[in-house]
């Protein structure tokens, strides 16, 4: 496709998936504008690139050079019908298009590689972008997180590939017609959108058919693929693990061979099995995988996913993005395995009114599991309150371990007076943005 010279808007610009392809645009020639509702780090990146920013959603802010027919729109469907921008659009006849649309027409003439399921998406897009990045294979991938080295979500060596998340949320994923994809994990979420879990796993399966070439699946989703697992047999699975610092050594076993001794440089199993299904699906796409196993010990990481911002002998601080049960029990198990005889300090916030809703019960019992709970206030993201589902109501529900509703503004005076030596944060919304803080203040109070 060619962009240079056209014009797009993006309604939404600041948001991970958004930016990825904005910043694609412009490297191939568009011009771009964009609005999001709160300047952030990613707004500011975009930004150094040329891109004007409008924080205004009125129809005043729009700059005149976006308000022809011509003005080609891409927005979030986390947007709301009512933004009076989008509505601009629609009323006077551009053409206009969700995320995943746009998504679908860039990989349409390439071989794509897409990377679905309700946990370890952008991960496992990460380390397949790492491993293709080492091999210096032609391709460009669109990333759900910041890269930890290179502090982007977009890269491009070329388009004979393009490797890409295949996001749930909105159905989004059925834009995409990949020629080898995964299927990590089939857990029920975004049941504002699904209404019950047979109705997601009805649209996985859609989407599974979508596949051109090859599926690969975890091997407990009971759907045809080649199948990998960390914890049993399988197409692509390991033996002989052994936990190190900071990283698992492991035997691999493929289809081409086993490979002993090898080591990936990321904590957790949830971590291994998202590298496997990324080696696998690079070994399917042509790149040896005695190349791909010397990769894995360098991978550079995502932030917010288990990454360790303080690691010293009083005090070890992880930031994960974890925002479902499952996620934050993989933490809680990562945690535990690694610091067996520390205790553990979480610090959560709730993301979305309905997801707490739905998953109360299952809140419950996985920070239960922590020494130490501090809960933010629910961000609502694009949400209304829910009236009888706050944090409050969550802690009330938390037994048998000490459990505080805190505000942002409290966590870094309340993290270092804790006992704790093992300290996570997570959460899907805003609380990214203060961990710095907490960072910096730690550091400043080292002992």
């Amino acid at each position: 496709m060619n962009f240079k010279g056209q014009t797009y808007y993006f309604i939404g610009i600041g948001g991970i998936g958004m930016s990825s392809i904005a910043r694609y645009l412009v490297l191939h020639g568009a011009h771009v504008v964009g609005y999001d509702k709160t300047r952030s780090s990613i707004t500011e990146s975009i930004q150094k690139l040329g891109v004007h920013i409008v924080i205004d959603e009125s129809l005043e802010a729009l700059p005149k050079a976006v308000t022809s027919i011509e003005t080609q729109v891409v927005y979030t469907p986390a947007i709301p019908d009512t933004h009076p921008q989008l509505n601009f659009y629609l009323d006077q006849g551009n053409r206009v298009v969700k995320r995943a649309q746009i998504l679908g027409d860039l990989t349409r003439d390439t071989i794509c590689l897409a990377v679905a399921g309700t946990h370890g998406k952008t991960t496992t897009t990460a380390i397949l972008t790492h491993l293709f990045q080492q091999s210096k294979v032609s391709f460009t991938s669109f990333i759900g997180g910041i890269f930890q080295d290179s502090k982007t979500n977009m890269i491009s060596h070329g388009n004979e590939y393009t490797l890409v998340e295949a996001d749930e949320f909105d159905r989004s994923f059925l834009h995409l017609n990949p020629t080898i994809a995964c299927i990590t994990s089939i857990d029920a979420d975004h049941l504002d959108i699904y209404n019950d879990a047979s109705s997601l796993r009805d649209t996985y399966r859609e989407f599974a058919s979508h596949v051109k070439d090859t599926l690969f699946v975890e091997k407990n989703i009971p759907l045809a693929g080649l199948t990998y697992s960390v914890f049993e047999r399988a197409d692509y699975c390991v033996d002989n693990i052994k936990i190190k610092s900071f990283g698992t050594q492991f035997d691999l076993n493929t289809p081409e061979g086993v490979y002993k001794n090898q080591f990936f440089n990321q904590l957790g199993l949830h971590n291994l099995s998202n590298a496997l299904v990324a080696l696998a699906m690079a070994s399917k796409a042509g790149i040896p995988v005695s190349d791909l196993v010397k990769s894995l010990a360098n991978f550079p990481g995502v932030e917010r996913r288990l990454q360790v911002l303080i690691d010293r002998k009083d005090r070890v601080l992880i930031d994960d993005y974890a925002h479902h049960p499952t996620e934050i029990k993989a933490v809680y198990e990562t945690l535990n395995t690694s610091f067996p005889d520390d205790q553990k300090c979480v610090v959560f916030q709730p993301h979305l009114y309905s997801r707490t809703k739905d998953f109360m019960s299952e809140f419950v019992t996985v920070l239960s599991l922590f020494d130490r709970v501090y809960l933010l206030d629910i961000y609502p993201a694009r949400e209304l309150p829910i009236a009888g589902v706050t944090s409050t109501i969550l802690k009330e529900k938390i037994l048998g371990t000490q459990v505080e509703v805190i505000s942002k503004e409290e966590m870094s005076s309340k993290l270092n007076l804790v006992k704790e030596r093992i300290i996570a944060i997570l959460g899907a919304g805003d609380v990214g943005a203060e961990v710095e803080k907490v960072k910096l203040n730690m550091m400043c109070n080292e002992v």
